[in-house]
């Protein structure tokens, strides 16, 4: 495994190759129509799913320094809400730019200092346990995908598809 320079991110490093992993592991024989089906239209579909997963990346890698913008982000940014008139991105497309954010962001992982970590960050929450900085950003962005992988998961068993195979891919360094 890969030693970042801060301390403060040896859980975030293997949780971000995990959830890099089970990005791709839970899209995995997903069809582009099944991505756009909603649950008694009451539920997001996949592709905002997983564009609000890689409006994190994006967000994450920002915070870190990197310039790279998410060329769908006005569909997804800050949680915007799912909006029917809307012709999302294509799943390829989104998984295009999973692999064009997510190494620059694990490089950035791997080189931030504990000093930048610590810069403030305001966030607008105003909540007395939770300092509002780069580091507890980047935690919030690595629980969110973990959230949107899971719901991703359970919308891909409600449209009949297998449950997720744990079929890591070594070769994946990111």
């Amino acid at each position: 495994m890969d030693t970042p320079k801060s301390q403060k991110l040896e859980i975030i490093i293997p949780a971000f190759r995990g959830h890099s992993q089970n990005f791709m592991m839970v899209l995995d024989r997903i069809s582009e129509e099944d991505a756009l089906k909603r649950i008694e239209g009451r539920t997001n579909h996949i592709v905002w799913m997983v564009g609000n997963f890689l409006d994190m990346r994006y967000a994450m890698g920002n915070v870190l320094g990197i310039e790279e913008k998410f060329e769908f982000k006005e569909y997804f940014s800050e949680g915007k809400a799912l909006d029917e008139n809307f012709k999302y991105p294509t799943l390829k497309q989104l998984k295009d730019s999973f692999h064009k954010i997510s190494p620059l962001v694990y490089q950035k992982l791997l080189e931030v200092s504990d000093e930048d970590l610590d810069k403030d960050f305001p966030m607008g929450m105003n909540i007395e346990f939770f300092p509002e900085n780069v580091l507890n950003f980047v935690g919030m962005c690595i629980g969110r995908e973990d959230y949107l992988c899971g719901q991703v998961g359970l919308m891909r068993r409600i449209l009949g598809y297998e449950g997720m195979k744990y079929d890591f891919d070594e070769n994946m360094k990111y």
